[in-house]
């Protein structure tokens, strides 16, 4: 039994560590506020339930480490799902990014990795 608790204990503090891996939630009122007021916004649209998105989440939050100014943001729309359909995601992982004028300038579905992601940022003016 000592042997149970103790590995039940170990799984629930491994999920925790690597929820704190990740890019944490922002609720999409509060990131709708900033878009479009002089910088560009990368939105991470996903789940908490899908892998991709949780790989997503890992490789944002080591390039948000690296640079804190970035406006990356994860929309969690498996709490929001009203917010899917307002921002016409079909499927998750889904990236979008807005201009800094609040303009959708770029729209990507799956995955991308670092080396794609620095790409995106340069080229978008981030």
């Amino acid at each position: 039994m000592k042997k149970i608790i103790l590995l039940l204990s170990l799984l629930f503090t491994m999920t925790l560590y690597a929820d704190a891996q990740r890019l944490a939630p922002t609720p999409y009122n509060i990131a709708k506020m900033y878009i479009g007021h002089g910088q560009p916004y990368f939105l991470e649209i996903g789940a908490e339930s899908c892998p991709s998105c949780k790989i997503m989440g890992y490789t944002l939050k080591n390039i948000k480490d690296e640079n804190p100014k970035l406006n990356i943001v994860y929309i969690n729309v498996g709490n929001e799902r009203e917010i899917a359909q307002q921002l016409g995601v079909q499927m998750i992982p889904t990236q979008i990014i807005y201009d800094k004028d609040g303009k959708e300038v770029y729209r990507h579905v799956g995955k991308l990795n670092s080396l794609e992601l620095d790409e995106i940022f340069e080229k978008y003016h981030f």
